[in-house]
């Protein structure tokens, strides 16, 4: 005998199996869902911070911007100062050079024997010009010179026989070269 079976169980498993399908289609789809949220929400908390890390770095980074922008203008300052310190040190030890050089002139000079008609300096040369009573007169002052902390060389230019008011004497040039004043 043969047997038909009037009932749909067949298609009921095939009902229970697309819902238990559709029902695993949507509760993964739901956490898939809540995930992707989970991870958006994650995300822009990340977001949030690093932006403020970022405004946070600017204010410091104008701040010390203001710092070195002063402290360029400092050393700047600073050096033009220590320029100008510079320069009055350099005025103020050549200022009394002239001096010693003319002390020494007149120091190693002698009155009886020796004359200085001019002086001149120029650089670091001085011109010196007298009257002597003779030769040997020149040659010893030009020993004395020599023996000057501020002098260097004295070399004769010119020697020459001259008369003055009616006395034989002799003129002489003398180049000296100076010690840095």
């Amino acid at each position: 005998m043969t047997r038909i079976n009037l009932l749909p169980y067949r298609e009921e498993r095939k009902r229970a199996r697309a819902k238990r399908q559709v029902l695993i289609g949507l509760v993964s789809f739901g956490i898939f869902f809540l995930l992707v949220v989970s991870l958006h929400i994650y995300v822009a908390m990340n977001i949030a911070e690093l932006e403020t890390e970022v405004k946070s770095a600017h204010n410091k980074l104008d701040t010390l911007t203001k710092v070195t922008g002063d402290l360029g203008k400092f050393k700047a300052n600073q050096a033009l100062l220590e320029k100008k310190i510079g320069i009055i040190k350099d005025l103020e030890r050549d200022r009394s050079y002239p001096v010693h050089i003319m002390d020494e002139l007149a120091s190693r000079i002698s009155p009886q024997s020796e004359w200085l008609t001019s002086v001149a300096k120029k650089d670091n040369t001085l011109r010196v010009k007298g009257v002597a009573i003779n030769n040997p007169a020149i040659a010893q002052f030009m020993k004395r010179l020599e023996g000057s902390p501020y002098i260097k060389t004295v070399d004769l230019i010119s020697s020459k026989q001259m008369v003055i008011s009616g006395v034989k004497l002799m003129g002489f040039t003398l180049l000296c070269t100076a010690e840095k004043g």
